[in-house]
């Protein structure tokens, strides 16, 4: 299994729209792929997951990814908050 730790930088965190980005990617890849923040795991592929994480800007999370195209998923999860989900700070 491989896995990242990134830093949340979206002004609302990973709630709403970021949040919903995220499971979008996540869910183009076939591997299983999971992200934690604090004591809270939860599947990447799932909207109400994600939210529950209750990830906020600053929020330390990481994400793990386990299949054959797992480093592409990791990858491309990395981009995306590192980018801001896309928008500009």
């Amino acid at each position: 299994m491989l896995e990242i730790t990134v830093i949340i930088i979206h002004e609302v965190g990973l709630h709403a729209r970021p949040a919903s980005l995220f499971v979008q990617t996540a869910a183009k890849y076939s591997s299983d792929i999971e992200v934690t923040h604090g004591e809270i795991t939860t599947n990447a592929k799932s909207i109400l997951g994600v939210l529950t994480l209750g990830a906020h800007k600053g929020a330390e999370i990481n994400i793990k990814a386990e299949g054959e195209d797992a480093e592409e998923a990791l990858k491309a999860l990395e981009q995306l908050v590192l980018n801001n989900f896309g928008e500009d700070e």
